[in-house]
């Protein structure tokens, strides 16, 4: 039996990770240390033969005992208004969660997967977005915290790929939703079902030109899955690029929802792009994946989901671990 490590493994896609390496027979060994994650993500997992859970800041040093074949570093915080809250502990994670993983990885001869991001490309003046674009990104603006730990973090990993010889793999990931997302994580998804279901208009920042790429959590696993057994060591995207403007995408939640709401227009955040659109020429090459999971099913299956949460978890201003962390 295989064993990976997955480090924020009780976040989003973390714990949907978790589920598939459980399916594939792997033995599981998940690490969190819950300032953005859910216990209830991973709670059908306790118990199982090949389930076992760490509470770990990977900020600090990591010692297991035993062999170990991979490690996933899905451990960051991963939306807007969690990473502009505890902006030293998204750089710490990025920087220093990603060096000891790294260092683990090279200890155990473990295989190395990291979870970087579209936003290495910032507001890109290329588009779609390629691999090979190197992006355009404020270092010193507030979404830096976030953009620059996941570059920083692609370049360790290839030092230590390049260095030391260590198998290393890196998906972008672009734009991901499904079940498990967290209504009050900031994201436009869940943001729009959250105010539907609360009966408040809808909010757009900017004049809603904007424009994202929604890809179902099933079909980014799968490739990241798939990334994880190649032999591809280079960034690769993961993402659907069917592109949607944000103004669109809210009347598509309006009519989704059946809500009677209106469409409302803030002033847009600094920083934040004007397009995202992957380039998936390389994952269809190399892994054969492309996504699989039109919006219209994958946001019914998600609106589904949201509606079975707790009336209370509508009105929740932040994750009940969270303040802990502000400070450190």
């Amino acid at each position: 039996m295989k064993k990976i490590l997955i480090t924020g493994a009780a976040g989003f896609l973390g714990s949907h990770l978790c589920d598939r390496f459980i399916k594939e027979g792997y033995h599981v060994v998940a690490m969190d240390n819950f300032i953005t994650g859910d216990e209830k993500n991973i709670e059908h997992l306790q118990g199982l033969d090949n389930f076992e859970f760490i509470t770990h800041d990977v900020t600090n040093f990591i010692e297991l005992q035993g062999r170990l074949d991979y490690i996933l570093h899905f451990a960051s915080p991963a939306s807007p208004i969690d990473y502009l809250k505890i902006p030293i502990q998204t750089l710490k994670v990025g920087a220093l969660g990603t060096h000891n993983l790294l260092g683990l990885a090279k200890a155990k001869n473990a295989r190395m997967l990291i979870a970087s991001t579209s936003e290495v490309y910032g507001d890109p003046l290329v588009h779609p977005q390629t691999e090979n674009y190197y992006g355009n990104v404020n270092t010193i603006g507030p979404r830096g915290v976030y953009d620059e730990a996941k570059r920083f973090q692609e370049s360790i990993t290839m030092a230590y790929h390049r260095f030391h010889g260590l198998e290393t793999r890196i998906v972008r990931i672009f734009n991901t939703y499904g079940p498990r997302m967290r209504l009050n994580d900031g994201r436009v998804i869940p943001a729009f079902i959250g105010q539907a279901l609360r009966g408040e208009d809808l909010t757009v920042f900017g004049d809603g030109s904007q424009t994202r790429s929604f890809c179902f959590v099933d079909d980014q696993v799968e490739g990241i899955y798939r990334l994880l057994l190649s032999d591809y060591t280079n960034p690769i995207n993961i993402g659907n690029p069917h592109e949607i403007t944000i103004k669109q995408f809210a009347e598509e939640i309006i009519k989704l929802t059946g809500t009677a709401q209106k469409i409302i227009y803030r002033d847009l955040p600094q920083d934040d792009p004007l397009q995202r659109q992957p380039d998936i020429t390389l994952a269809k090459t190399i892994l054969n994946w492309e996504p699989k999971t039109s919006r219209e099913l994958g946001m019914k299956i998600t609106y589904n989901y949201f509606k079975t949460l707790p009336k209370e978890a509508l009105y929740k201003s932040k994750h009940k671990n969270f303040k802990e962390h502000i400070k450190k």
